[in-house]
């Protein structure tokens, strides 16, 4: 628990979510926009307030495996161990729902994603609430995600509590990976990364992106996501108007440049806050510096790649 939230304000924030309202709270990715998992009209009204599409689903975050396991229909070994080993952490399994789980949380398909969060506020909320709760990112839909309480202000002001948990330290959002038998399907990269995995499966796949019209698997499979309102470009731009330029490496001659971290780690948990910051400047342009192509950086490129792509 941080200094900044009392017991008292996470009662009261257990008890709105229990009676079917919104509560924005942090964990270790970033910040969420959080409602009673197990009550269809709450969850509604996260769709509405994010302007999100119905065919993409919400994580579910628990206090503990014992509660993922009430929520789902199969609970495989490898799911035993990488609970065991992950939980918890930035690690969403995505397996077979029970009924309880409204469909509205899974875009209508038969599996939900779930974890348990690794943010001691997230985690005492949980507890307070004593029920599942379904949260996304706490920004408008495509957004760049907020990881601080001021992030989620500029984006909804005081449509709801938003309990102040600092700074998020791992920066950006969970790996998500469907189990199939002794397989992992990689739906989403994080910073648990593929070959922290590895020596877990038989095998790892990788999805690729679903239809835009379909319901999707897991969160953060559309084309453009993660993005600032200014134009994001990746590689070293070409010298118009006013910009910003991220760099690990080599900073070019420009105007502004900013010196990003040469360790993926690092990089992540810097990355949103930076974007939030230049949007404020009114800029032309932001372009961010080509990032390595090794497993440990495959999270951040997904991000950027996706928040500099075309509507």
């Amino acid at each position: 628990m941080t200094n900044t939230i009392s017991p008292h304000e996470i009662a009261e924030a257990a008890e709105r979510l229990r009676a079917g309202e919104l509560v924005a709270f942090p964990t270790e990715t970033v910040y969420g926009l959080g409602a009673n998992a197990l009550d269809a009209a709450a969850v509604e009204k996260i769709y509405i307030a994010k302007g999100r599409p119905s065919t993409s689903p919400l994580i579910v975050h628990v206090a503990n495996a014992s509660m993922a396991k009430s929520l789902v229909t199969d609970w495989p070994p490898l799911a035993e161990q990488l609970a065991s080993l992950f939980w918890p952490g930035p690690l969403t399994l995505v397996l077979p729902k029970r009924p309880s789980i409204p469909d509205i949380v899974t875009s209508g398909l038969p599996t939900v994603g779930i974890r348990v969060p690794a943010h001691p506020v997230a985690l005492a909320l949980l507890e307070g609430a004593r029920i599942p709760i379904a949260a996304p990112s706490a920004n408008r839909f495509t957004e760049l995600s907020p990881t601080t309480a001021d992030h989620v202000r500029a984006s909804f002001g005081d449509a709801f509590p938003i309990l102040d948990g600092g700074p998020c330290k791992v920066g950006i959002e969970s790996t998500v990976i469907a189990i199939e038998g002794d397989m992992i399907l990689l739906l989403r990269p994080g910073m648990i990364s593929a070959e922290d995995l590895r020596p877990f499966a038989s095998a790892i796949r990788i999805a690729g992106d679903p239809a835009a019209s379909t319901s999707h698997a897991s969160p953060g499979q559309h084309h453009k996501h993660y993005s600032p309102r200014t134009p994001l470009h990746i590689g070293k731009p070409a010298a118009f108007g006013r910009g910003a330029f991220l760099y690990y490496s080599e900073p070019g001659s420009y105007d502004r440049s900013i010196r990003m971290p040469s360790e993926p780690a690092a990089y992540a948990a810097m990355l949103y806050d930076v974007l939030h910051a230049l949007d404020k400047d009114a800029l032309d342009w932001i372009a961010v510096e080509s990032l390595p192509d090794s497993p440990a950086w495959d999270a951040i490129r997904d991000r950027l790649t996706r928040a500099a792509a075309s509507p």
